[in-house]
């Protein structure tokens, strides 16, 4: 019986060469990488949350005073100057009216809109954990309307509702008291007025400024700069900015329809068509830009700090 030879063909190192090509590279996980998975869901919502608390008890003012020059077309610009007016004739509180309103419904919407982030991340990132701008855009829309249906649209109604009453009506003893009289005269709908604009900026918003962040983050990952809390506050800052002029006609329209009074979209489209042109949706644009880019800095770094702190990956 003869030998059986067996010849094994080695492969020809320019078709290894080009199958290994088009596999995804994926480079180590470092400190500096924005390619990570994401965190569980529970540490997200955490995190989200006590940012969203503290990122708003820091910067309301800003809120109060854009929210105020949006209300009312003949005040001041200057969000320094309204903080001061209000202050000196109401007393220094008064620049907080409505802000535990605004501050639990931060800390529930900045929960949502991370643990949804994150969770359609996940499902939308590529092989190596990197989410492409466009997708990025996506995730940050879908997380935004999630936001706005649970947490953001009643408590942004209340909040408007009581900075308006407080300066001409003087019906409301708080926030829960103008929960209570709103469902009252209005049912659950009086508590959701405003809720297509207010998706509509919140999609927005949450597209731009978790978008951009995700942009900017692969940015300075691919640039190999150090990632730290001064970045990230630098980071999140511009993410604010760029958020601010994108979306703003949103807000102020979204504002105009959660009123006291109340007014559809429509009707608050045209009220600001009417009394101060188009120039009018870029209205408030100075105060908010006060606050989020304060806002986008603190949340960010804030959340980031959560995460690090309560999530180890193995």
């Amino acid at each position: 019986m003869s030998a059986t030879t067996i010849v094994v063909a080695r492969p020809d190192p320019t078709i290894v060469d080009k199958v290994a090509a088009q596999l995804p590279v994926c480079k180590q996980s470092t400190p500096n990488s924005a390619t990570k998975t994401s965190p569980p869901a529970h540490i997200s919502l955490v995190a989200g949350a006590v940012a969203g608390g503290f990122e708003a008890t820091a910067t309301y003012p800003f809120e109060f005073a854009k929210t105020r020059a949006q209300l009312y077309a003949g005040g001041s610009k200057n969000p320094f100057t309204v903080i001061v007016q209000v202050a000196r004739a109401n007393g220094f509180g008064a620049i907080y009216t409505g802000c535990s309103t605004l501050i639990i419904g931060t800390a529930v919407k900045a929960g949502v809109r991370f643990l949804s982030f994150d969770a359609i991340r996940s499902q939308l990132a590529d092989e190596c954990g990197v989410l492409s701008p466009g997708r990025g855009l996506l995730a940050g829309m879908l997380a935004g309307t999630v936001e706005s249906v649970v947490a953001v649209t009643p408590t942004e109604r209340i909040k408007t509702a009581l900075i308006d009453d407080a300066k001409s009506h003087h019906q409301f003893r708080g926030g829960i008291h103008a929960a209570k009289s709103i469902l009252v005269a209005q049912g659950v709908p009086g508590l959701y007025r405003g809720l297509l604009s207010t998706t509509m900026k919140q999609s927005a918003t949450s597209a731009v400024r978790m978008g951009s962040y995700n942009v900017l983050k692969e940015f300075l990952r691919r640039k190999n700069l150090a990632q730290n809390s001064v970045t990230t506050f630098a980071t999140g800052a511009l993410a604010g900015t760029i958020t601010v002029y994108a979306t703003q006609p949103f807000d102020t329209i979204k504002t105009r329809s959660q009123s006291a009074k109340g007014a559809s979209t429509s009707e608050a489209l045209r009220s600001v068509l009417r009394e101060t042109g188009v120039c009018g949706f870029w209205r408030g644009s100075t105060m908010r830009l006060g606050r989020l880019v304060f806002s986008g800095g603190i949340v960010f770094t804030v959340y980031e700090k959560i995460v690090a702190l309560l999530h180890k990956p193995n």
